[in-house]
């Protein structure tokens, strides 16, 4: 099957790479965006080999190696005691193993090198301040008088567009919330290696330092349970939540928790997964990335999941005889796909952020377990080919 134009909602990652991947077939792609510019909002995310491969099948991976670090390893370590549990090799034994890279990079970075390859790509425009809600087939024909053979909706976790679509599934906050700390050159410690991923595990919650070449210093993210900030991506700690939040790191380490005061500003964000249910409407139009699927960073898997959706729905449409049959099979693989990385991450929570005996046995068990065995349990995972 062969379609000519499509109309893409939403310009964050999901929607970005899905409109490069339609261009990619020579299938032409109007983004809508409402916000009047693409704000570069978040922190640091981990590009994953499955799909680091799919970015330099867009030429991209260039950009991406000259302002990324490709860590040596990802360490597991106590946040307790800072003694090393466990790792899993990264670097050149990712590119051998899994036949491409594993980067850290600032979430701005990778949005915008999509942004500029979208700007360059004539097949592509891209609309900003341009809001579409509800009924999309009729309001896109309203805003650029011409009608789209499918729609897809890119529009993130507080999707609009999931009304559109009959049993589409909804948000729900986790319970969680992600706090971001910035640390810069001059205060990180001699603990904190600048040539991996590091993941300091404690009882109830679990915090990951890298290095962002792109700020001079260190990304730390702490994943601990909070209340709901509301739909924020920068909410500003008050003084009540820096106390909160320092009371989960209170039976830590004391040099994570004095480098962690030092942080004047550190902001938060709510944690918000979004459940089961359909995500198309069996004609034209279909849900990708967080509007379909957003799920907790315990895998460190959200960005990643967003690009290879862009991947299987463009195999899918390309393959099939017509569009309900393209859009029936990205969902069913797509959901698969899906289930079994919300899976590991569910494992990874309980893992992380295990207590007491629990926490012993977990130490004692990863810390006997060699890092290529920790590298093989993750082949389906980073070794997938979503194109």
């Amino acid at each position: 099957m062969h379609i000519e134009n499509v109309a893409v909602v939403g310009a964050g990652i999901a929607g970005l790479t899905t409109a490069l991947a339609f261009a990619r077939r020579g299938i032409a792609c109007d983004l809508f965006e409402q916000a009047p510019d693409l704000v570069e909002v978040g922190a640091g995310l981990q590009v994953s080999p499955n799909a680091s491969r799919l970015l330099a099948k867009l030429g991209l991976l260039p950009q991406f190696e000259a302002v990324w670090t490709e860590p040596h390893q990802i360490a597991l370590v106590s946040g307790t005691t800072l003694r090393p549990i466990a790792h899993v090799p990264a670097g050149e034994t990712a590119r051998q193993r899994w036949g491409a890279p594993y980067g850290v990079l600032h979430r701005a970075t990778l949005q915008r090198v999509l942004r500029e390859a979208v700007d360059a790509n004539p097949l592509l425009t891209l609309h900003l301040q341009t809001p579409v809600t509800q009924s999309p087939h009729a309001a896109l024909s309203r805003l650029t008088g011409r009608s789209y053979p499918l729609v897809v909706a890119a529009d993130g976790v507080w999707s609009t567009l999931r009304a559109a679509i009959e049993g589409s599934p909804r948000p729900s906050f986790s319970g969680h919330v992600c706090w971001r700390f910035t640390i810069p050159d001059a205060l990180v410690p001699g603990w904190l290696p600048p040539d991996q991923v590091t993941a300091f595990l404690g009882p109830s919650t679990h915090l990951v330092a890298y290095p962002l070449r792109e700020i001079g210093g260190f990304n730390m993210v702490a994943i601990a349970s909070g209340a709901n900030p509301g739909r924020t991506w920068d909410a500003q700690a008050t003084e009540s939540h820096r106390q909160r939040l320092f009371g989960e790191f209170r039976r830590w380490d004391r040099r994570i928790v004095d480098l962690l005061r030092q942080v004047e500003r550190p902001t938060f964000w709510p944690l918000f997964e979004v459940g089961s249910g359909r995500w198309h409407n069996g004609r034209d139009t279909v849900l990708v990335g967080d509007a379909a699927h957003a799920v907790t960073p315990f895998a460190a898997q959200g960005a990643s999941m967003a690009i290879e959706d862009a991947f299987a729905l463009v195999r899918c449409v390309s393959e099939a005889a017509d569009l309900p049959q393209a859009l029936s099979s990205f969902e069913a693989s797509r959901q698969e796909r899906v289930a079994k990385v919300r899976s590991r991450g569910a494992f990874n929570r309980f893992a992380y952020h295990a207590r007491g005996p629990i926490r012993l046995g977990r130490d004692l068990v990863l810390s006997l377990r060699p890092p290529e065995s920790l590298a093989a349990d993750l082949d389906w995972l980073y070794g997938y080919k979503a194109d």
